[in-house]
Protein backbone atom coordinates (compact mmCIF):
# COMPACT_ATOMS: atom_id res chain seq x y z
CA UNK A 1 0.00 0.00 0.00
CA UNK A 2 1.15 3.55 -0.76
CA UNK A 3 0.98 5.84 2.26
CA UNK A 4 -0.86 9.18 1.93
CA UNK A 5 2.10 10.76 3.73
CA UNK A 6 4.15 10.41 0.55
CA UNK A 7 2.35 13.53 -0.65
CA UNK A 8 3.98 15.60 2.11
CA UNK A 9 6.59 18.22 1.05
CA UNK A 10 10.03 16.70 0.58
CA UNK A 11 8.86 13.08 0.85
CA UNK A 12 10.95 10.56 -1.09
CA UNK A 13 9.53 7.07 -1.56
CA UNK A 14 11.63 4.20 -0.23
CA UNK A 15 12.24 1.01 -2.17
CA UNK A 16 12.33 -2.72 -1.51
CA UNK A 17 10.83 -3.90 1.77
CA UNK A 18 10.00 -0.31 2.75
CA UNK A 19 8.38 0.72 -0.51
CA UNK A 20 5.19 2.71 0.01
CA UNK A 21 6.43 4.90 2.85
CA UNK A 22 8.90 7.78 2.91
CA UNK A 23 12.64 7.18 2.94
CA UNK A 24 13.04 10.73 4.21
CA UNK A 25 11.25 14.09 4.10
CA UNK A 26 14.09 16.24 2.81
CA UNK A 27 16.55 16.40 5.73
CA UNK A 28 17.63 12.90 6.80
CA UNK A 29 20.36 14.17 9.14
CA UNK A 30 17.93 16.34 11.13
CA UNK A 31 15.45 13.47 11.14
CA UNK A 32 18.04 11.11 12.66
CA UNK A 33 18.91 13.64 15.34
CA UNK A 34 15.25 14.07 16.25
CA UNK A 35 14.83 10.30 16.49
CA UNK A 36 17.90 9.99 18.72
CA UNK A 37 16.52 12.79 20.93
CA UNK A 38 13.22 10.93 21.39
CA UNK A 39 10.98 13.47 19.66
CA UNK A 40 10.21 11.73 16.38
CA UNK A 41 7.29 9.93 14.76
CA UNK A 42 7.51 7.62 11.74
CA UNK A 43 5.01 6.28 9.23
CA UNK A 44 5.24 2.49 9.53
CA UNK A 45 2.03 1.75 7.64
CA UNK A 46 3.82 -0.66 5.29
CA UNK A 47 4.00 -3.23 8.08
CA UNK A 48 1.40 -6.00 8.16
CA UNK A 49 -1.08 -6.63 10.99
CA UNK A 50 -2.73 -9.97 11.79
CA UNK A 51 -5.44 -10.30 14.44
CA UNK A 52 -6.25 -13.47 16.38
CA UNK A 53 -9.44 -13.58 18.43
CA UNK A 54 -11.20 -16.25 20.49
CA UNK A 55 -10.74 -17.66 24.00
CA UNK A 56 -8.01 -20.12 22.93
CA UNK A 57 -5.87 -17.57 21.08
CA UNK A 58 -2.93 -17.22 23.48
CA UNK A 59 -2.53 -20.88 24.44
CA UNK A 60 -2.83 -21.77 20.75
CA UNK A 61 -0.18 -19.26 19.66
CA UNK A 62 2.01 -20.51 22.51
CA UNK A 63 1.86 -24.04 21.06
CA UNK A 64 2.82 -22.93 17.54
CA UNK A 65 5.58 -20.41 18.16
CA UNK A 66 8.92 -19.96 19.87
CA UNK A 67 7.69 -17.65 22.61
CA UNK A 68 5.79 -18.27 25.84
CA UNK A 69 2.63 -16.17 25.39
CA UNK A 70 -0.06 -18.32 27.03
CA UNK A 71 -0.17 -15.98 30.05
CA UNK A 72 0.51 -12.71 28.19
CA UNK A 73 -1.20 -9.92 30.13
CA UNK A 74 -3.32 -7.27 28.39
CA UNK A 75 -1.01 -4.52 27.13
CA UNK A 76 2.14 -6.61 27.53
CA UNK A 77 4.42 -6.81 24.48
CA UNK A 78 6.46 -9.75 23.27
CA UNK A 79 8.05 -11.15 20.12
CA UNK A 80 7.71 -14.60 18.57
CA UNK A 81 8.72 -16.70 15.59
CA UNK A 82 7.27 -19.48 13.51
CA UNK A 83 10.01 -21.93 12.56
CA UNK A 84 10.23 -24.66 9.96
CA UNK A 85 10.54 -28.28 11.18
CA UNK A 86 14.31 -27.85 10.69
CA UNK A 87 14.39 -24.76 12.93
CA UNK A 88 14.73 -22.15 10.17
CA UNK A 89 12.96 -18.81 10.61
CA UNK A 90 9.75 -18.58 8.58
CA UNK A 91 7.85 -15.71 10.25
CA UNK A 92 8.62 -13.11 12.91
CA UNK A 93 6.01 -11.00 14.67
CA UNK A 94 5.66 -8.57 17.52
CA UNK A 95 2.65 -9.48 19.65
CA UNK A 96 0.49 -7.51 22.06
CA UNK A 97 -2.88 -8.61 23.46
CA UNK A 98 -5.64 -6.23 24.51
CA UNK A 99 -7.65 -8.79 26.48
CA UNK A 100 -9.83 -9.76 23.53
CA UNK A 101 -7.54 -9.74 20.49
CA UNK A 102 -3.93 -10.73 19.95
CA UNK A 103 -2.34 -8.25 17.52
CA UNK A 104 0.59 -9.56 15.49
CA UNK A 105 2.79 -7.05 13.63
CA UNK A 106 4.72 -8.79 10.86
CA UNK A 107 6.48 -8.20 7.56
CA UNK A 108 4.95 -11.41 6.20
CA UNK A 109 1.34 -10.84 7.30
CA UNK A 110 -0.48 -12.55 4.40
CA UNK A 111 1.61 -15.73 4.64
CA UNK A 112 1.53 -15.70 8.45
CA UNK A 113 -2.27 -15.34 8.48
CA UNK A 114 -2.59 -18.19 5.98
CA UNK A 115 -0.34 -20.46 8.07
CA UNK A 116 -2.22 -19.70 11.27
CA UNK A 117 -5.61 -20.17 9.65
CA UNK A 118 -4.57 -23.63 8.46
CA UNK A 119 -3.54 -24.57 12.00
CA UNK A 120 -6.83 -23.71 13.74
CA UNK A 121 -8.36 -27.21 13.65
CA UNK A 122 -11.18 -27.34 16.25
CA UNK A 123 -9.86 -24.58 18.51
CA UNK A 124 -11.85 -21.46 19.35
CA UNK A 125 -9.77 -18.96 17.37
CA UNK A 126 -10.31 -16.70 14.38
CA UNK A 127 -7.48 -15.30 12.25
CA UNK A 128 -7.62 -12.25 9.98
CA UNK A 129 -5.15 -10.17 7.98
CA UNK A 130 -6.11 -6.68 9.16
CA UNK A 131 -3.46 -4.76 7.19
CA UNK A 132 -6.01 -3.04 4.96
CA UNK A 133 -7.85 -1.53 7.93
CA UNK A 134 -5.10 -0.94 10.52
CA UNK A 135 -1.72 0.81 10.35
CA UNK A 136 1.31 1.24 12.59
CA UNK A 137 2.76 4.55 13.76
CA UNK A 138 6.36 4.39 15.01
CA UNK A 139 7.44 6.45 18.02
CA UNK A 140 10.77 6.99 19.77
CA UNK A 141 9.15 5.97 23.06
CA UNK A 142 9.85 2.95 25.24
CA UNK A 143 6.75 3.05 27.46
CA UNK A 144 3.63 0.89 27.02
CA UNK A 145 0.28 2.45 26.23
CA UNK A 146 -1.35 4.40 29.04
CA UNK A 147 -5.01 3.68 29.91
CA UNK A 148 -7.22 4.89 27.08
CA UNK A 149 -4.41 4.95 24.50
CA UNK A 150 -4.52 2.71 21.38
CA UNK A 151 -3.05 -0.78 21.30
CA UNK A 152 0.73 -0.36 21.39
CA UNK A 153 3.61 -2.78 20.88
CA UNK A 154 6.86 -1.88 22.66
CA UNK A 155 10.02 -3.32 21.13
CA UNK A 156 11.67 -5.59 23.75
CA UNK A 157 15.08 -5.37 22.02
CA UNK A 158 17.79 -5.67 23.29
CA UNK A 159 16.58 -6.99 26.63
CA UNK A 160 16.96 -10.67 27.42
CA UNK A 161 13.42 -11.76 28.22
CA UNK A 162 12.47 -14.65 30.50
CA UNK A 163 13.59 -17.93 28.93
CA UNK A 164 15.93 -16.17 26.50
CA UNK A 165 19.69 -15.93 26.20
CA UNK A 166 22.29 -14.03 24.20
CA UNK A 167 25.11 -14.87 21.81
CA UNK A 168 26.69 -11.43 22.25
CA UNK A 169 30.47 -11.23 22.13
CA UNK A 170 30.58 -9.29 25.42
CA UNK A 171 27.29 -9.92 27.25
CA UNK A 172 28.54 -8.17 30.37
CA UNK A 173 29.00 -4.86 28.52
CA UNK A 174 26.18 -2.38 27.79
CA UNK A 175 24.39 -3.24 24.56
CA UNK A 176 24.58 -0.64 21.74
CA UNK A 177 20.79 -0.72 21.51
CA UNK A 178 20.12 -0.16 25.21
CA UNK A 179 19.23 3.51 24.70
CA UNK A 180 17.02 2.94 21.64
CA UNK A 181 13.37 3.41 22.51
CA UNK A 182 10.83 2.21 19.95
CA UNK A 183 7.18 1.33 19.88
CA UNK A 184 4.41 0.88 17.30
CA UNK A 185 0.99 2.39 17.95
CA UNK A 186 -1.87 0.75 16.02
CA UNK A 187 -4.48 3.08 14.55
CA UNK A 188 -7.30 2.65 12.02
CA UNK A 189 -5.74 3.22 8.59
CA UNK A 190 -8.22 5.99 7.82
CA UNK A 191 -6.89 7.86 10.89
CA UNK A 192 -3.19 7.48 10.00
CA UNK A 193 -2.62 11.07 8.84
CA UNK A 194 -4.50 12.51 11.80
CA UNK A 195 -2.43 10.43 14.23
CA UNK A 196 0.81 11.64 12.62
CA UNK A 197 -0.35 15.28 12.50
CA UNK A 198 -1.26 15.23 16.20
CA UNK A 199 2.31 14.32 17.06
CA UNK A 200 3.82 16.83 14.63
CA UNK A 201 1.58 19.56 16.08
CA UNK A 202 2.97 18.63 19.52
CA UNK A 203 6.50 19.40 18.29
CA UNK A 204 7.68 16.02 17.08
CA UNK A 205 9.55 15.57 13.81
CA UNK A 206 8.20 13.33 11.06
CA UNK A 207 11.04 10.99 10.04
CA UNK A 208 11.49 8.46 7.27
CA UNK A 209 12.94 4.97 7.12
CA UNK A 210 16.46 6.33 6.54
CA UNK A 211 16.43 7.50 10.16
CA UNK A 212 14.70 4.45 11.64
CA UNK A 213 16.93 2.01 9.76
CA UNK A 214 20.12 3.82 10.77
CA UNK A 215 19.01 3.62 14.41
CA UNK A 216 18.08 -0.06 14.05
CA UNK A 217 21.44 -0.99 12.52
CA UNK A 218 23.29 0.96 15.22
CA UNK A 219 21.28 -1.04 17.80
CA UNK A 220 22.24 -4.39 16.20
CA UNK A 221 18.51 -5.10 15.80
CA UNK A 222 17.75 -7.84 13.21
CA UNK A 223 14.75 -7.54 10.90
CA UNK A 224 12.91 -10.36 9.16
CA UNK A 225 12.78 -8.84 5.67
CA UNK A 226 16.48 -7.90 5.77
CA UNK A 227 18.56 -10.32 7.83
CA UNK A 228 16.54 -13.53 7.37
CA UNK A 229 16.98 -15.92 4.44
CA UNK A 230 15.92 -19.53 3.80
CA UNK A 231 18.68 -20.86 6.08
CA UNK A 232 18.48 -18.47 9.03
CA UNK A 233 18.56 -19.81 12.57
CA UNK A 234 17.57 -17.53 15.50
CA UNK A 235 20.97 -18.11 17.14
CA UNK A 236 22.85 -16.57 14.18
CA UNK A 237 21.10 -13.22 14.68
CA UNK A 238 21.19 -13.08 18.51
CA UNK A 239 17.39 -13.37 18.37
CA UNK A 240 17.17 -15.69 21.37
CA UNK A 241 17.23 -12.44 23.36
CA UNK A 242 13.63 -11.50 22.65
CA UNK A 243 11.87 -14.05 20.44
CA UNK A 244 12.71 -17.53 21.78
CA UNK A 245 11.88 -19.16 25.10
CA UNK A 246 14.28 -22.04 25.72
CA UNK A 247 12.26 -23.75 28.44
CA UNK A 248 8.67 -23.69 27.18
CA UNK A 249 6.65 -26.56 25.75
CA UNK A 250 6.96 -28.22 22.37
CA UNK A 251 6.72 -26.25 19.12
CA UNK A 252 7.81 -26.83 15.56
CA UNK A 253 11.58 -26.45 15.20
CA UNK A 254 12.24 -26.71 18.94
CA UNK A 255 14.63 -29.65 18.63
CA UNK A 256 17.00 -27.71 16.38
CA UNK A 257 16.85 -24.67 18.66
CA UNK A 258 17.80 -26.87 21.63
CA UNK A 259 20.53 -28.77 19.76
CA UNK A 260 22.30 -25.65 18.54
CA UNK A 261 22.08 -24.01 21.96
CA UNK A 262 23.10 -27.05 24.02
CA UNK A 263 25.63 -28.96 21.93
CA UNK A 264 26.06 -27.23 18.56
CA UNK A 265 27.10 -23.87 17.18
CA UNK A 266 25.40 -21.64 14.61
CA UNK A 267 27.21 -21.81 11.26
CA UNK A 268 26.93 -18.06 10.66
CA UNK A 269 26.92 -14.87 12.71
CA UNK A 270 25.43 -11.41 12.40
CA UNK A 271 27.96 -8.59 12.50
CA UNK A 272 27.96 -4.83 12.09
CA UNK A 273 30.23 -3.40 9.43
CA UNK A 274 31.82 0.04 9.57
CA UNK A 275 32.32 0.98 5.93
CA UNK A 276 34.89 3.26 4.35
CA UNK A 277 33.20 6.65 4.28
CA UNK A 278 35.76 8.57 2.22
CA UNK A 279 33.42 8.50 -0.78
CA UNK A 280 29.68 8.67 -1.24
CA UNK A 281 29.03 5.14 -2.44
CA UNK A 282 27.13 2.56 -0.40
CA UNK A 283 26.71 -1.15 -1.10
CA UNK A 284 23.31 -2.59 -1.89
CA UNK A 285 21.62 -5.07 0.46
CA UNK A 286 22.58 -8.52 -0.78
CA UNK A 287 26.07 -7.44 -1.82
CA UNK A 288 28.76 -10.08 -1.17
CA UNK A 289 31.21 -9.58 1.68
CA UNK A 290 34.71 -10.58 0.53
CA UNK A 291 37.91 -11.62 2.28
CA UNK A 292 41.24 -11.32 0.54
CA UNK A 293 42.29 -9.71 -2.74
CA UNK A 294 42.60 -10.69 -6.36
CA UNK A 295 42.58 -14.38 -7.15
CA UNK A 296 42.62 -15.19 -3.41
CA UNK A 297 39.39 -13.31 -2.70
CA UNK A 298 36.52 -15.40 -1.37
CA UNK A 299 32.98 -14.57 -0.37
CA UNK A 300 32.39 -15.00 3.37
CA UNK A 301 28.92 -13.50 3.73
CA UNK A 302 26.42 -10.95 2.46
CA UNK A 303 25.29 -7.47 3.39
CA UNK A 304 21.73 -7.43 4.71
CA UNK A 305 21.05 -3.80 5.75
CA UNK A 306 22.80 -0.52 4.92
CA UNK A 307 22.46 3.07 6.12
CA UNK A 308 24.40 6.29 6.40
CA UNK A 309 24.33 7.20 10.09
CA UNK A 310 24.50 10.85 11.09
CA UNK A 311 27.34 10.18 13.56
CA UNK A 312 28.85 6.79 12.66
CA UNK A 313 28.90 7.32 8.91
CA UNK A 314 28.17 4.40 6.57
CA UNK A 315 27.24 1.26 8.50
CA UNK A 316 25.74 -2.08 7.61
CA UNK A 317 24.60 -5.38 9.02
CA UNK A 318 25.96 -8.54 7.42
CA UNK A 319 25.62 -12.27 7.93
CA UNK A 320 29.07 -13.91 7.81
CA UNK A 321 30.52 -17.37 8.18
CA UNK A 322 31.17 -17.85 11.87
CA UNK A 323 34.79 -18.88 11.16
CA UNK A 324 35.75 -15.45 9.78
CA UNK A 325 38.39 -13.84 12.00
CA UNK A 326 36.72 -10.83 13.70
CA UNK A 327 39.90 -8.77 13.22
CA UNK A 328 39.94 -9.25 9.45
CA UNK A 329 39.20 -6.17 7.36
CA UNK A 330 36.74 -7.20 4.68
CA UNK A 331 35.63 -5.56 1.44
CA UNK A 332 32.19 -4.96 -0.04
CA UNK A 333 31.58 -4.01 -3.71
CA UNK A 334 29.69 -0.80 -4.55
CA UNK A 335 29.06 1.42 -7.55
CA UNK A 336 32.05 3.49 -6.45
CA UNK A 337 34.37 0.51 -6.14
CA UNK A 338 35.19 -1.87 -3.29
CA UNK A 339 34.71 -0.50 0.22
CA UNK A 340 36.82 -1.56 3.19
CA UNK A 341 34.71 -2.90 6.06
CA UNK A 342 35.80 -3.43 9.66
CA UNK A 343 33.78 -5.69 11.93
CA UNK A 344 31.93 -4.88 15.14
CA UNK A 345 30.90 -8.17 16.69
CA UNK A 346 27.24 -8.83 17.39
CA UNK A 347 27.17 -12.63 17.63
CA UNK A 348 30.42 -13.99 19.04
CA UNK A 349 32.78 -15.97 16.83
CA UNK A 350 32.90 -18.93 19.25
CA UNK A 351 29.23 -19.72 18.66
CA UNK A 352 28.39 -20.23 22.37
CA UNK A 353 25.57 -18.52 24.21
CA UNK A 354 26.05 -16.76 27.54
CA UNK A 355 24.47 -19.67 29.45
CA UNK A 356 25.39 -22.67 27.32
CA UNK A 357 25.11 -25.83 29.44
CA UNK A 358 28.38 -27.60 30.39
CA UNK A 359 29.48 -30.61 28.38
CA UNK A 360 27.75 -33.78 29.59
CA UNK A 361 29.77 -36.13 31.74
CA UNK A 362 29.75 -39.94 31.48
CA UNK A 363 26.53 -40.18 33.51
CA UNK A 364 24.80 -37.25 31.83
CA UNK A 365 24.63 -38.44 28.24
CA UNK A 366 21.28 -37.58 26.69
CA UNK A 367 20.02 -35.59 29.66
CA UNK A 368 20.65 -32.16 28.19
CA UNK A 369 18.20 -32.61 25.35
CA UNK A 370 15.36 -34.05 27.36
CA UNK A 371 12.29 -35.46 25.70
CA UNK A 372 12.13 -34.96 21.92
CA UNK A 373 9.39 -32.95 20.23
CA UNK A 374 6.98 -34.77 17.94
CA UNK A 375 6.53 -31.63 15.82
CA UNK A 376 10.23 -31.48 14.97
CA UNK A 377 12.23 -33.02 12.20
CA UNK A 378 15.49 -32.58 10.34
CA UNK A 379 19.11 -32.69 11.29
CA UNK A 380 21.41 -30.39 13.20
CA UNK A 381 22.59 -27.58 10.90
CA UNK A 382 26.13 -27.81 9.59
Amino acid sequence: MTSPLLTRPGAVDDTGADSGVAWHYGDPTAEQRALAAGRAVSDQSHLGIVTVTGPDRLSWLDSLTTQQVATLAPGESSELMVLSPQGRIEHVAGIVDDGETAWLISESAPALALFLDRMRFMLRVEVADATETWAAVGEAVGAPAAPGEPVTWVDPWPGIVAGGTTYAASPEEPHPGAERAWRLVLVPRVELEAAIDARVDAGWTLVGTWATEAARIEAHRPRASREVDDHSLPHELDWLRTAVHLHKGCYRGQETVAKVHNVGRPPRRLTMLHLDGSGHALPEPGAPVMKGDGDDAQQVGRVTSVARHHELGPIALAVLKRSVDPSTVLTVPSDGGPLAASQELIVNADGFSADRPPKPGPTMKGLLMGKGCAADGGDLPD
